[in-house]
């Protein structure tokens, strides 16, 4: 999927009036959705990369809490059962880690792994909203940053949301990573 510009939204198959798209299809748009975003980020990623504190082993975001799309939680189930058949990470940090705060599903982390530290923007009731992890601040005030210069959140939440609604109905299933274990 190389050429994407940032912004520019590219087509990635299956959603479409006719109903579920089936696990299969989901999959593969999840996995083509993901790749679209890590090209997307990977400039991102080098324009702030020096003053960045998120590396290998940074966990400081990995948190309990963090929930999925089951569509996305599917892809970790078909790409990693190993990983789910093991003992998951010790309470309070994300299950998926191992003992060195690194992902043990890197390759098939969620959508909100693959932007986190990053510097974010999104609107809120009209009203643009910026934030990056306090241990990148280093980055300098994100206000200042040009709207290129951040991560814009929405419109592939929105796409999530979508494939999954159309997985369930529109209940929009998520699923705590934890939860992926013993399963």
């Amino acid at each position: 999927m190389v050429g994407h510009r940032r912004g520019e939204l590219p087509h990635l198959g299956i959603l479409s009036a006719v109903g579920d798209p089936g696990p299969v299809a989901a999959l593969d748009y999840v996995r083509r959705l993901h790749a679209v975003v890590d090209e997307l980020v990977a400039p991102l990623t080098a324009r702030h990369g020096p003053r960045l504190a998120c590396r290998a082993g940074c966990a400081g975001c990995c948190v309990d809490e963090l929930t999925v799309f089951e569509v996305e939680a599917e892809r970790i189930r078909v790409e990693f059962p190993e990983v789910l058949a093991s003992a998951p990470g010790p309470a309070g940090r994300c299950a998926l880690l191992d003992e060195g705060g690194r992902c043990r599903v890197y390759t098939a982390r969620p959508y909100v792994c693959r932007t986190q530290g990053l510097p974010l923007r999104w609107a809120e009731s009209g009203v643009e909203r910026r934030d990056i992890c306090p241990m990148n601040e280093a980055v300098g005030s994100v206000e200042a940053l040009d709207a290129a210069a951040c991560w814009t959140l929405g419109p592939f939440e929105q796409r999530l949301q979508a494939v999954q609604a159309a997985r369930d109905g529109g209940v929009g299933r998520r699923v705590a990573l934890r939860a992926l274990f013993g399963g």
